[in-house]
């Protein structure tokens, strides 16, 4: 599992850029894609919404890649 680490003044990173950051994906339209079939789970829930404000100690995963938001 990745840990994805909030910059000091960050209280978010919206899902479709948090992807991207990781490296999951190659462009934000494939991030926008990938979410709206609902290939993305966050928290162990399917997530469609792009723009999902992730915050610390938020768990999103990915086909076999998972990676978890701390501050």
């Amino acid at each position: 599992m990745e840990l994805f680490k909030l910059k000091a003044d960050e209280e978010y990173i919206e899902l479709n850029n948090l992807i991207k950051a990781l490296g999951w994906v190659a462009t934000g339209g494939e991030a926008k894609v990938r979410i709206d079939e609902g290939e993305v789970t966050v928290n162990g829930e399917v997530e469609t919404r792009r723009r999902k404000k992730m915050r610390a100690g938020d768990h999103i995963v990915f086909g076999t890649d998972e990676a978890k938001v701390e501050q």
